[in-house]
Parts: C-alpha cells; structure tokens; sequence
C-alpha cells in the first residue's frame, strides 16, 4: 500500500512570482495570489506546510471593481476604543493606499491562523509597474482569463 506524499518545509522549493493587475477585478485577482501563496498549483500541495511560492503584485493602484463598489465596498478599522471604528470606501482608499485593497482581499483568503501569518510575508504589493525584487528574477504569472 502507497501512502500519500506529505511535504515537509526543508524541502519545499520556492519561487519569485510576479502578477500584474492591471484591469484585473479585485476578488479574481485576489484569489489567483492567495492559491499562489499557499500552493494550490504545485503537485506537492500539502495543507498543513506553507508550501506556496512568493508572488509579487505590480499595478495594484490600477485593479478594477464591478458595479457600484468602488463607492459602496466599506473597509473598517476599530481601534478597541468606544467610537473608535473608523470605516472607508474602496475609492477613498485606492486613492490614500492604492495596494492595500489588493492586501486586505488576499489576507481575506488566507488561513487565519500562524500558517496564513506565514503565508501573508510572502506577498509584496506595488501600486505601480516599479518593484524591489528584480534580483529575485520574478517570473511572470499569467492569470486565468
């Protein structure tokens, strides 16, 4: 009988991703880079072992959303104080912080535990074309249309 391959950190091989998104929509954008993270698209994908690559996100201040969310998409903040929940709109924060959008949507589709937390370092988001990993030599990830 053949038992299932788990794998184990010493012997993940890891690589430099670079996503462009450019006109991509948030939520299909974002799930793309969260199964990057974990993963997903390797053969040696094992659940419990960050096995996923690091991906590198370019033109984050140019994703696009559908329908009326730019205006009504809210983000919270709450800072544990009475009246301290502070909320913002998709317009307003692409305009303040154009890659956190892109950050809080894949942070979203992460596990929510140590192993997300792991996961989450390995993402890098730039609001324009310019990034800081060209040492790295980031190979360029084509989305699913």
């Amino acid at each position: 009988m053949r038992s299932t391959y788990m794998a184990k950190p010493a012997e993940v091989q890891r690589k430099w991703l670079l996503v462009d998104a450019k006109g991509q929509t948030l939520g299909r954008l974002a799930s793309e880079v969260a199964s990057l993270l974990r993963g997903k698209h390797k053969p040696t994908f094992t659940p419990n072992v960050d096995t996923g690559d690091h991906v590198i996100v370019i033109n984050a201040g140019q994703v696009a959303v559908t329908g009326n969310k730019a205006a009504d998409k809210l983000y919270y903040s709450y800072s544990g104080y009475p009246g301290g929940l502070k909320t913002v709109n998709f317009a307003t924060l692409m305009q303040k912080k154009p890659g956190e959008a892109v950050y809080l949507a894949v942070k979203g589709m992460l596990p929510h535990n140590r192993l997300g937390r792991a996961m989450l370092k390995k993402l890098r988001v730039y609001a324009g074309p310019e990034h800081e990993q060209a040492a790295q030599q980031p190979e360029k990830w084509e989305l699913r249309a």
